[in-house]
Parts: C-alpha cells; sequence; structure tokens
C-alpha cells in the first residue's frame, strides 16, 4: 500500500509487527526482531524511491541505481523483495541480505542489524518470518509517506511499547522520555555543539538533544552525537534510532564506558560541550582495582566503593566535559548525595566547584520501581555569579500519574527550568547554598538539608520545629539507606548479565 500514513496509522502499523510475536517471543526480546526488519524495509523503500526519481529524471538505469546507492547500498539480492519472495529458509535468507548490506556499507552500517536469531526455527520458524515480512509489505516507508521526524517518533513510540509491555526489563533501554525532556532543557544545546551519553542505551538522550535544538529553531543537523553501549543489540537499535531520525553526525561506539572508554583524543579523554546519561545503578562488577591508576586520569575524586559504581561514572563523565563550555545532567539514585562512604569524593567535587544543580525528582517515574531519582547539574565553569554556590531543587511534587505511569507534565518541567535559570531561593521549592554551608554538612548534597518544606511557619517553637525536621531528615536517608540494601541483595540474586533492569540500570 502507497500513500501518505498520518502518525497514528503508523504507530498501529508498527505494533501490528509486535502483536505478531505475542506468544512466540518474549515482550523483551520484541525489538530485537521488530527494529532490525523496520529498518530494512525503510533501507529498501528510500532506497527505490531515489531509484526511481533518477530513473524518471534520465532514463538511465545505471545513473538510477548509483544515485540510489549514494545514500546506502543495497547488493543485488538483497532487497527487501529478493527476500520477500524467498519461499523457504527465510531466516537464513534474511540474515544473509543484512549481512551483505553491512558489508557494503561498512563506515556506517557495520554490525547495525544486530545478532537475532533469525535461523533458529524453533524462535521464529518460517511462517512467523512470513506473516512479519507480509505485515511490513502492507506499507511503503519512503520518504515521501513517512518523513524522517516522524518515523522516528514512530520508533520513538515502539521503544515505550515494548517497555510498557515488557516489565521489569523495561529500564535496559528506556529512560521516562519526559524526565530526559527535562535534563535537555536545563542543558540548552545549541548548533554545532558535540553532544555525549557514555551509557546511551537506544539514544533516547541524543535524540532528546536534537529536537531541542531543532524546537529552538537552531540548525541540528550541525550537532555531533556520541554514545557508546555495553550492549551489542542495545547499541544497534541506537544506530537505527538515529539514522531514522535522519541523522548524519554520530558515532554509536560498543563497549564498556568504565573498562574501555572508545573515544579518545591523542591520549586523552576526548571531551564535550553537552554530556546526558543516566549510568547503570549501583553495579557491583567493574574493574575497581584498575580504576585507583586509570590511564585516563579518571580517578580524580577517588575510588568508589566495589559495590557502587556509581561515583566512577560520575567521574568518566566530568573527565568528559569540555574546559570551557562542557555541562552535564545526570541521573543518579539519591544515595549519591549523602552516602557516608562517598563523603570524601563529594568534599573533593564541591571543592573543585563542579555541582551547580541538584534536583530531587518524585517516585514512580521509572518502569517497575517505586524509587526517587535525582539529577546532578555540573558545569566544568559557571558562571560567575554562581561560582562557590549550589542549587537544590526539591521537585518530589512536581509528577502526575496516570493509571500506571508516573511522568512530568509541561508545567513542572517549566517550573523546575524556571526555578534553574533563576537559580534563587524560593522557600519550599528551591535554596541556594554556598560551599561553606555545605560543609557544614559535612559536604552532604541530601536536598532536605537545604530545602525545608513548608518553611513559611512564621511562628512556633524553632527548637521544636528544628528537632522534628532533623527526624524527619534522619528517617528520609534511612529509608534511601535501605533502598540502596535492597538494591544490592537483589543484586545477588542475578548474574553479571544485567538482567534485572533496576540494577543494570536505566541505559537509554
Amino acid at each position: 500500500m502507497t500513500g501518505r500514513l498520518s502518525q497514528q496509522e503508523l504507530e498501529a502499523y508498527l505494533w501490528g509487527a509486535a502483536v505478531i510475536l505475542r506468544g512466540l517471543v518474549d515482550a523483551g526480546d520484541y525489538k530485537q526482531t521488530i527494529f532490525p526488519l523496520l529498518f530494512y524495509k525503510r533501507l529498501s523503500d528510500v532506497w527505490d524511491e531515489e531509484y526511481a526519481a533518477a530513473l524518471a529524471e534520465t532514463g538511465d538505469e545505471g545513473f538510477a541505481r548509483a544515485t540510489a546507492d549514494d545514500r546506502f547500498v543495497i547488493p543485488d539480492g538483497a532487497h527487501w523483495n529478493d527476500v520477500r519472495a524467498t519461499p523457504r529458509e527465510v531466516g537464513r535468507a534474511l540474515q544473509t541480505a543484512m549481512r551483505a548490506i553491512e558489508a557494503a556499507n561498512p563506515a556506517r552500517l557495520d554490525g547495525i542489524f544486530g545478532d537475532a536469531p533469525w535461523t533458529n526455527k524453533e524462535r521464529l520458524p518460517d511462517h512467523t518470518l512470513k506473516n512479519l515480512l507480509e505485515h511490513f509489505a502492507g506499507h511503503t516507508l519512503s520518504l515521501a509517506n513517512v518523513p524522517e521526524d516522524e518515523l522516528g517518533n514512530g520508533y520513538e513510540f515502539l521503544i515505550k511499547k515494548f517497555a510498557d509491555d515488557s516489565g521489569h526489563t523495561a529500564q535496559e533501554f528506556y529512560t521516562n522520555r519526559t524526565v530526559v525532556h527535562l535534563m535537555v532543557q536545563m542543558l540548552a544545546p545549541r548548533p554545532g555543539e558535540r553532544i555525549y551519553d557514555p551509557t546511551c542505551g537506544t539514544g533516547g538522550m541524543l535524540i532528546s538533544a536534537l529536537d531541542e535544538v531543532r524546537r529552538g529553531g537552531g540548525e541540528h543537523r550541525t550537532l555531533r552525537l556520541y554514545g557508546q553501549e555495553r550492549n551489542h543489540m542495545t547499541a544497534a537499535i541506537a544506530r537505527m534510532n538515529l539514522a531514522l531520525h535522519g541523522v548524519e553526525e554520530f558515532v554509536i561506539a560498543r563497549g564498556d564506558t568504565l573498562e574501555r572508554p572508545a573515544f579518545i583524543e591523542g591520549d586523552r579523554l576526548a571531551t564535550f560541550d553537552v554530556v546526558l546519561a543516566n549510568p547503570p545503578y549501583s553495579i557491583k562488577q567493574w574493574n575497581r582495582d584498575g580504576w585507583s591508576s586509570d590511564p585516563w586520569g579518571r580517578a580524580f575524586l577517588g575510588t568508589p566503593p566495589q559495590g557502587r559504581a556509581d561515583y566512577a561514572f560520575f567521574q568518566h563523565i566530568l573527565r568528559s566535559l569540555d574546559p570551557q563550555t562542557g555541562r552535564c545532567a545526570i541521573l543518579f539514585p539519591h544515595g549519591v548525595l549523602f552516602r557516608k562512604e562517598e563523603a570524601e569524593m563529594r568534599r573533593k567535587l564541591i571543592e573543585a566547584d563542579l555541582v551547580e544543580c541538584v534536583l530531587g525528582l518524585g517516585p514512580n517515574l521509572f518502569y517497575n520501581s517505586p524509587m526517587e531519582a535525582c539529577v546532578v547539574v555540573c558545569r566544568a565553569r559557571k558562571p560567575p555569579e554562581r561560582a562557590g554556590r549550589v542549587l537544590f531543587i526539591d521537585a518530589v511534587g512536581e509528577v502526575s500519574r496516570e493509571r500506571s505511569l508516573s511522568f512530568l507534565r509541561p508545567a513542572h518541567q517549566q517550573r523546575i527550568v524556571a526555578a534553574y535559570r533563576a537559580f534563587a531561593d524560593e522557600p519550599g521549592f528551591a535554596a541556594v547554598a554556598g560551599r561553606e554551608a555545605i560543609a557544614t554538612r559535612d559536604y552532604s548534597l541530601s536536598i532536605p538539608l537545604y530545602v525545608r518544606r513548608g518553611a513559611a511557619a512564621a511562628d512556633g517553637d524553632a527548637a521544636g520545629l528544628a528537632d522534628l525536621w532533623a527526624a524527619w531528615e534522619a528517617e528520609g536517608e534511612a529509608f534511601w539507606g535501605e533502598m540502596d540494601g535492597l538494591i544490592a541483595m537483589l543484586d545477588g540474586l542475578v548474574d553479571g548479565s544485567g538482567a534485572v533492569a533496576l540494577l543494570d540500570g536505566a541505559i537509554g
């Protein structure tokens, strides 16, 4: 079927492919099959579109083929229609065609289709693959029918739907997009900047940064996007995601960011204007022994405990900031703000004057987890008026919930961003503290120490209020300590594969 697709029609069409797999493939594995097929269909349809336009203009088949190959080369026998016509051994035909396309486009598509078990007939029998191929054949995914922005939105829709459908595995590849949008607004990326996500998942934070520049009327095509992801299939999904959004200047590297950082310039880590990250929470399986002698100089704050690599990721991000323009927003569990075992690293962090804002978010913003989280915003070089000071924002109440989903409405995001830009006290919501005030609290960044909810009690027993406050704050820290303990306990119940997303982190 040809013709322009509405966004609603596109989303229904894409989700229909997943429905075919229900009962045959675990919901958490939908992405392994659906995304490569969607990308393969798009490549073939755009190639056809460009071939037809060039042929109509010149009548020269050789010129038309060369023109279509300018974007991506599709070798003879590797087109979607070739595989669709295959009567048997469909999985092998798919695998062969995808590998041929990767080999013909090594600079841009090497490994992009991932490693789905196409030839495993127990999981993907011929009739299932034929059904999927026929379903995708129902629409032509040309640029005329589905512009890049709209297909990119459809792709993001699928990522969210897979998260909804797959339960506890969702956080491996999906971060609440309203939180991501908030983080991007706070950093305000500009045209021409280099943007980096060291644990990029499916690339959602990078896409959000691009969208923010576009919303502001900037030339988003001048952005350079970089990410690293340790999971092979998730990295492939990120590359497909960026390509389907029409992004041309991007690099998604595979590998463990702490063990083998991918972006190096000379003998140092590459630096970036903007870093967005949601690192895996409190992981235990990392090379702590090698950290103190890290060849890239990332241990400048110290060596984190074995059971909590949060400050290893934190230091990697800080070392990845451009010395003049660099700024970052990192989504963390609250424990990084006050855990005693990391107190010395926090002291060095504050004395280096890198932290600009600590933002507390409400509960249930993450799949299968009631936990609250915080966003820590840092700058390599603060504006003079913010030097030596940190803004604390208590936005726990800025959240909405519908059915089982929590999210930040535009009004919530606007209030938080306005407070961040104002960088001033707002009773019960925001407070600015100098380094001396933070030092008197043993360099704890626990938000209730600085932002006092309901602080406007004019009369009353001040000493009694102080006692109540201290008790409340202590109970809050005890709760988060227990939450960290629960995470550590659950961590011991799984192997190092990161199957439990709460432990492995929301990495996209």
